[in-house]
């Protein structure tokens, strides 16, 4: 996207807020949409979660990434830098949603089906 490469370039940052705010409307009206129709096509188990919780988590990552590149202003900042901030929040955040699943799933089998051992 050009507007994350910094080429979408705003005249004034009145023109730039403006384009802030479209781009993360657009971005969540997507999030919105999807949420209220719920396509079946998205509802399939992909490693382990529905394809629709992969989007939300993905478009979500997305505008987290933006206002950070925008208004954190890690546009002007140096490669490495930048690669140190978005690479570590983007670990952090799988590493999250990893044990999320696994401690949920375990959860939901304890009620399910009662008391489970797991053999590691």
């Amino acid at each position: 996207l050009e507007i994350f490469r910094g080429l979408w370039k705003f005249k004034s940052n009145t023109q730039k807020i403006w384009g802030v705010l479209a781009f993360l409307s657009f971005v969540t009206a997507i999030e919105v949409v999807l949420g209220i129709y719920k396509p079946d096509v998205l509802m399939g188990s992909i490693l382990g979660m529905k394809g629709l919780n992969w989007i939300f988590i993905i478009l979500t990552i997305v505008k987290a990434y933006y206002i950070a590149w925008d208004f954190m202003h890690l546009r002007d900042e140096t490669k490495g830098l930048r690669r140190v901030i978005v690479w570590t929040g983007v670990f952090l955040i799988l590493y999250l949603t990893f044990i999320l699943l696994q401690e949920g799933g375990y959860v939901f089998k304890v009620y399910d089906e009662g008391f489970i051992k797991r053999d590691f």
